[in-house]
């Protein structure tokens, strides 16, 4: 019976060309390794790898096999992912995807209010940047996408697949570190001769996405001048270093404003409205997930705060 480690090991070995580079990459001695595509070639029945070679290269017979292996690979990987979402859906497991903006602050409390009205069973949780997400959703690794959403935004779900509800609006803000009279350490507004540092995402990220279709940053002015780019978490301490200005949601950063940490470096023509929406496939889920999306409804924000 062949093992499946044997395939692995034989994948690793064509892409390095290299026994020793192959055995370090799949945490084994080489020793060990060199066994393994030895039981291999005996289980197959023909040679797989020309040894003389240096890189190593694989035999007509092998590079035939390749194909095979990795094919027999994705389907035992699918195999065990649709094993596992049946598994899930017995159990009543909700799988939700979502964007690490939203997964730590928000996802909980809004799900304690879902909690509220009906019993919620299992949950998976996989937090990552929105691109990922939509690729777990694609997939079907996950039931439900939690992320902010700009009606224009490039966005990889189509309307036609997929279908989504408005959880509570939001607002990308500019923001910068005070300054001792509590005013911005820059300003939007003014000095439009003045260049300004500007904390960037990552043009992959969702948040990077919504303010690259509303923004041109090579017309913007005042001039900004990106000096970073990163996550929110990073452009958050380099905004409070008073290291340039930052695009935030307003419903993460609250807490800084209240504190007088960050303030506000712009007027409203500056902010970015935009939601928190809920995605999920059109076709019918499992009872657990239709009963949980039944009871999802927009969320009134406590206050005009936003």
């Amino acid at each position: 019976m062949v093992d499946s480690a044997w395939l692995l090991d034989f994948i690793e070995l064509a892409r390095s060309g290299n026994f020793s580079r192959a055995a370090e990459l799949r945490n084994v001695t080489q020793p060990a390794f060199s066994r393994r595509v030895k039981q291999l070639e005996e289980w197959v029945g023909v040679t797989l790898v020309d040894r003389g070679s240096h890189p190593v290269e694989l035999t007509a017979a092998g590079r035939l096999f390749l194909g095979q292996a990795s094919e027999i690979l994705e389907k035992l990987d699918k195999a065990r992912q649709m094993a596992q979402v049946i598994e899930e859906e017995a159990n009543g497991t909700l799988r939700f995807a979502s964007t690490q903006v939203l997964a730590l602050g928000f996802f909980p409390k809004w799900l304690r209010t879902i909690a509220s009205r009906t019993r919620i069973g299992g949950i998976n949780l996989i937090a990552n940047g929105l691109e990922p997400c939509e690729h777990d959703m694609l997939q079907g690794k996950a039931t439900f996408l939690l992320c902010h959403y700009y009606k224009g935004m490039a966005f990889r779900l189509p309307d036609e697949d997929f279908t989504s509800i408005s959880i509570l609006t939001d607002r990308l803000m500019p923001v910068a570190a005070a300054n001792e009279d509590g005013t911005p350490l820059y300003e939007l507004d003014d000095h439009k001769d003045v260049t300004i540092p500007l904390l960037s995402y990552e043009k992959q990220t969702g948040l990077g996405r919504i303010f690259g279709t509303v923004f041109d940053i090579a017309a913007i002015k005042p001039k900004m001048v990106p000096v970073a780019s990163s996550h929110l978490a990073l452009l958050l301490g380099l905004a409070l270093e008073g290291r340039g200005i930052a695009w935030v949601p307003a419903s993460v950063v609250r807490g800084e404003i209240e504190r007088k940490r960050l303030v506000e470096a712009g007027s409203r023509q500056w902010s970015i409205p935009m939601e928190i929406r809920l995605f999920r496939p059109r076709s019918k889920l499992n009872p657990a997930a239709e009963k949980f999306w039944s009871y999802v409804a927009p969320i009134a924000p406590s206050s005009d705060w936003l």
